[in-house]
């Protein structure tokens, strides 16, 4: 029986540390884009709101975002803080809260989106589209196995 290679050098391992650094990467040049006070957590939120529409608990948003209650509890008071989503009581359950977004949540999120152009311009100069078609169905066949398995 040959040995075992050492993990650095194991394509699994290598690819989640590819991820990781893509994801620091990433989210360090979001941050730096982003309107001030807006952080790349925020920006997140305002992102499913857009999406999805409606309301959630932030238990829910927790869930949906894989953070702590606290955690999600603090990006929703800054949120609310600069007036992008609103919380509220929910009238059936006196213990829970509802959030939603506000149209200046939108309108952050717009701006965003505007102040993220240039970068994502230089990704599609950088990169065709079938290099992106290319990596899409491992990327998601993997993101669906994590989500089955959490």
């Amino acid at each position: 029986m040959s040995p075992r290679p050492p993990p650095r050098t194991r394509p699994d391992v290598e690819l989640f540390t590819e991820i990781g650094i893509i994801q620091q990467l990433s989210n360090a040049a979001l941050e730096r884009a982003l309107p001030d006070g807006l952080s790349a957590a925020g920006f997140g939120v305002l992102t499913h709101f857009v999406r999805r529409g409606g309301e959630e608990s932030p238990a829910r948003l927790a869930g949906a975002f894989q953070v702590t209650k606290g955690a999600m509890t603090n990006t929703l008071q800054r949120l609310e803080a600069a007036g992008f989503v609103a919380i509220r009581g929910d009238a059936a359950d006196g213990r829970r809260k509802l959030v939603s977004l506000t149209p200046a949540g939108r309108a952050a999120y717009e701006d965003g989106l505007v102040r993220l152009r240039p970068r994502m311009e230089g990704l599609r100069t950088a990169f065709s589209d079938a290099d992106f078609e290319t990596a899409l169905p491992f990327l998601r066949a993997l993101r669906i196995w994590l989500d089955e398995h959490r």
